[in-house]
């Protein structure tokens, strides 16, 4: 069984806590990976932790000669969307500095199934 959006699933919001018996277990913090199958060796690790409505990106590391590039951002940008984050947060270098960045996120529109319409009244000559 696989976890790809790609299965052709519709992409919703997934819960931030499941509860057993008298126990919740809340998401707050996620290590992130980039490899294309879970257990293979990884170009790139994030450290991700979910406080309210925001997240806080920290610890990103890629391999020598690999970039965090616009793929990589979008794949960030829709997980926080399907953990109903408002704002993410994180840090980077740009001219030397370390400036710290806040990204708003979007919610994720549910589009309805098509309604299947029928005729109820046809006019005829």
């Amino acid at each position: 069984m696989s976890n790809k959006p790609t299965d052709g699933v519709p992409i919703e919001s997934m819960p931030r806590f499941v509860q057993v018996d008298d126990w919740i277990f809340e998401i707050k913090t996620v290590r992130a990976l980039r490899v294309d199958e879970y257990g293979k060796p990884y170009t790139a690790i994030a450290n991700l932790t979910v406080n309210g409505d925001n997240a806080y990106i920290d610890g990103l590391l890629t391999r020598e000669n690999e970039k965090f590039n616009r793929k990589d951002y979008e794949a960030f940008h829709q997980f926080c969307q399907q953990m109903k984050v408002k704002q993410a947060h994180f840090d980077r270098f740009k001219n030397n500095k370390l400036i710290a960045e806040r990204v708003d996120v979007k919610p994720i529109k549910v589009v309805a199934a098509a309604v299947k319409q029928t005729t109820i009244l046809k006019l005829v000559r």
